[in-house]
């Protein structure tokens, strides 16, 4: 059985959300702030949080980025429909996903699950080595884990499954909407600043000067490739 952790300072939202997600089976713990929701991260199996982005004590911005020194569990941000440069702040900090408020049940729901199986890595994407290179880049998909020249990469979920499509089709341009469909397998409406955004990011962890990559190239109005020389 799956947990997930609601934090939200909206009771009337956390009743909700727990009523939709019990009745899939998913074990349900709240916390009202980001305080309360990284206390119960120390001592809890959390497999995902639904983070809500404002919040007193400590909000979900904050929460997130420390929540990210220590878990690459997913985390789904909840924002209103203003919230647009909250969403990309969001994403920046290490955020996976976002839903916005008033949410749609069977939306919200089906990008849980689209987070926990990249989280488990069960039906995701079909595999072809199990491990594999370009360049520095070492992705073991038997293990888990990226290594740039050697030494051992972290990514979030999203992160691993966005480099894997790209390894498995170097010098091939996705587009964004290519990208979004792949790995979160849903409508890729509104897509282009989510990918931009954990490209962004992959490039931080996998080149030496991000604003000149070697691998992680942006192909103008087409989409994103993982380069490799011959």
């Amino acid at each position: 059985m799956y947990t997930i952790l609601i934090c939200d300072d909206e009771k009337d939202i956390r009743n909700a959300l727990r009523i939709y997600l019990t009745a899939e089976r998913y074990r349900v713990l709240e916390a009202e702030n980001g305080e309360e929701a990284l206390a119960l991260l120390e001592t809890e199996p959390v497999h995902l949080v639904l983070m809500d982005i404002m919040m007193p004590l400590l909000d979900g911005m904050t929460a997130t980025e420390r929540l990210r020194e220590q878990y690459n569990i997913p985390v789904i941000l909840l924002t209103a429909k203003s919230e647009d440069t909250d969403k990309i702040l969001g994403l920046t900090v290490g955020a996976d996903d976002y839903v916005t408020k008033p949410f749609n049940p069977m939306e919200l729901l089906a990008r849980v699950r689209a987070q926990l199986r990249r989280y488990t890595m069960l039906g995701g994407l079909p595999k072809h080595d199990d491990v594999l290179r370009a360049g520095g880049i070492e992705l073991d998909d038997r293990a888990k884990t990226v290594a740039l020249d050697g030494e051992p990469v972290t990514l979030t979920p999203t992160e691993y499954e966005i480099l894997k499509l790209l390894l498995q089709n170097p010098n091939r341009v996705y587009s964004s909407a290519e990208i979004y469909r792949a790995v979160w397998g849903a409508d890729p409406l509104g897509s282009d600043g989510t990918i931009a955004v954990h490209i962004r990011h992959l490039r931080e962890k996998l080149e030496i000067n991000p604003s000149e990559p070697r691998y992680l190239k942006v192909v103008w109005g087409q989409g994103y490739k993982l380069e490799v020389q011959p």
